[in-house]
């Protein structure tokens, strides 16, 4: 279960911006919310000075909105740079970092960073999270273990009863990262908010991101929920005023948006639903999606799948011999993925 150093990620679609659609970076088709482009370019204004290094206005902001102290809140450039730093906190030489697999790219790739070792537990049947096997991997090298959920690439969710089993048998040796990073897409009644069970756990931290459901990607803004010791340690590592202004301001301005999000959300659930049910009537092999994207096991088929894809304008995450992961885009787009995936089902099975 223990991986080698991965080879260096490089990001969804990149010299390959003629295509059609991208629906490779689980990105949010939607443009920043009302009101967040005035705020950016009010902050262009301010662009000689240097912005906050303690972003105190966007933590104020977080804190109120989670009801949750300042000092519970670490910000970041991102939810990866926060994990970052949360990694270069807490492990190293020696330590050992453990999560499913697969799951997010970066934590193999940030945990050699800091020199740490991986720890992959393959992923259980229908692609979600085998915790048992993960409370198995664990050792007393174990520093880090990091639970996706919803699941990247998979899509699939850890629901409160197994989660919270989970978290009581983790020995305090360990810090628990819940990553929510597309908690804002999940309609399961089953699956908890991370804030709500970190308030009495101290040895979990969550982990939210700008970049999804408020569709700032481009800028580069994250943040961990956890309490004072280890967000402390995570804000001692943080890159000095590596949060831009704008990027600060647009977080502020997006949380004070949230009806407007949840309007967008709730448009891309539904379209994330009509993905499902139409690729499962195809005959794909698609686990349930909490996310913004949807999961097709290709297995040996993935690399053919993603290249006829990219013939005929859509650019979709493969992984080589597992499967292929698709964002949900445009109407456009995403009619566009079904008559692909609908014609290379069709030829495949002849």
């Amino acid at each position: 279960m223990t991986g080698q150093r991965s080879a260096p990620h490089v990001p969804a679609g990149l010299g390959e911006e003629a295509a059609a659609w991208k629906l490779s970076a689980n990105e949010n088709p939607f443009p920043p919310l009302p009101g967040v482009l005035d705020s950016a370019v009010a902050a262009a204004g301010t662009l000689n000075r240097y912005p906050d290094p303690a972003c105190r206005r966007l933590t104020a902001e977080i804190a109120g909105h989670h009801g949750v102290p300042p000092e519970h809140i670490a910000v970041g450039i991102g939810s990866v740079g926060v994990t970052q730093q949360l990694l270069q906190a807490t492990a190293g030489p020696g330590a050992e970092v453990l999560f499913a697999w697969r799951s997010f790219e970066a934590y193999p790739e940030l945990t050699a960073v800091v020199g740490a070792a991986s720890v992959r537990v393959p992923l259980a049947p229908g692609a979600v999270h085998d915790l048992d096997a993960m409370l198995d991997a664990v050792t007393p090298r174990t520093r880090v273990v990091f639970v996706c959920n919803p699941n990247n690439p998979t899509g699939t969710v850890v629901r409160r009863a197994a989660l919270e089993r989970f978290l009581d048998r983790i020995p305090p040796t360990a810090l628990v990262v819940l990553d929510e990073a597309y908690l804002e897409f999940i309609r399961d009644d089953e699956v908890p908010d991370g804030i709500d069970l970190y308030r009495d756990r101290p040895r979990l931290c969550v982990l939210r991101t700008f970049s999804k459901a408020y569709g700032l990607a481009g800028l580069r803004v994250g943040y961990a929920v956890a309490h004072e010791p280890v967000a402390a340690a995570i804000r001692g590592t943080a890159l000095p005023f590596g949060v831009t202004l704008l990027a600060q301001d647009a977080a502020v301005a997006s949380l004070r948006r949230g009806p407007a999000m949840r309007e967008r959300v709730e448009a891309l659930v539904v379209a994330r639903d009509r993905l499902h049910a139409a690729l499962t009537d195809q005959g794909w092999d698609v686990p349930p999606s909490q996310a913004n994207f949807v999961w097709l096991a290709t297995a040996e088929r993935t690399a053919e799948f993603a290249a006829a894809c990219a013939r005929d304008g859509v650019l979709v995450r493969a992984f080589p011999d597992e499967g292929v992961r698709v964002s949900v885009g445009t109407d456009a787009a995403n009619d566009r993925f079904l008559r692909i995936a609908a014609h290379h089902r069709t030829t495949r099975t002849r």
